[in-house]
């Protein structure tokens, strides 16, 4: 964990340094456009840049690429830094998937927040693997990124923007006065004939 601090202790100062331009362009964007794209927007960028950062911070020169799912993941959990990993892969786009869906009702749909999270996690690793800064491209990554994209937009369920589709009410169906309204009402009942 140390480790951990020495190399990105940097990045946390800066994301928690830029908190009050952050408050700043909120209330800008909040006065011109409405409080709710304001925080969102603001947040989405806030949370997940420091996260992009880290990912495209070189490492050195080269290139490695896995597309064999789960070889990375079932390395990882052999080693002593898990948490780390799994924890930052799941949160590089939690930001995103939790106020995305909150900010535009498209988005409120949970396949939409898992499909947003793994094309942005192929981005990202696609520019990995393009840059040769030194980073390993993996498949592994993109499901992690994904599923924690989607973990976040559960949270956020209750907060979802109104959806016109999602959020209409079911049809009532008008009756008139002494009309069937349904059809087992037309039924007419059966009795037993009497035994002779």
């Amino acid at each position: 964990m140390e480790r951990t601090w020495e190399t990105w202790g940097a990045v946390v100062i800066a994301a928690v340094a830029v908190l009050p331009v952050a408050a700043l362009a909120a209330w800008w964007l909040g006065r011109r456009r409405g409080w709710r794209p304001a925080l969102c927007e603001v947040g989405i960028v806030v949370g997940t840049a420091p996260w992009l950062w880290m990912i495209l911070t070189p490492t050195g020169t080269g290139r490695s690429l896995n597309l064999v799912p789960l070889r990375d993941l079932t390395e990882v959990l052999a080693e002593n830094r898990t948490v780390e990993q799994l924890g930052g892969n799941l949160l590089v786009f939690a930001a995103l998937g939790f106020l995305l869906p909150v900010r535009h009702p498209w988005f409120a749909h949970s396949h939409r927040i898992l499909l947003t999270g793994a094309a942005a996690s192929i981005a990202v690793e696609t520019a990995q693997f393009a840059l040769a800064i030194g980073r390993h491209t993996s498949v592994d990554d993109v499901l992690l990124n994904a599923v924690g994209a989607w973990s976040a937009c559960q949270l956020s369920r209750p907060l979802w923007a109104p959806s016109p589709e999602r959020d209409r009410p079911p049809p009532v169906k008008r009756v008139a006065v002494g009309e069937v309204s349904h059809p087992r009402e037309l039924e007419v009942p059966t009795v037993p004939k009497p035994r002779e």
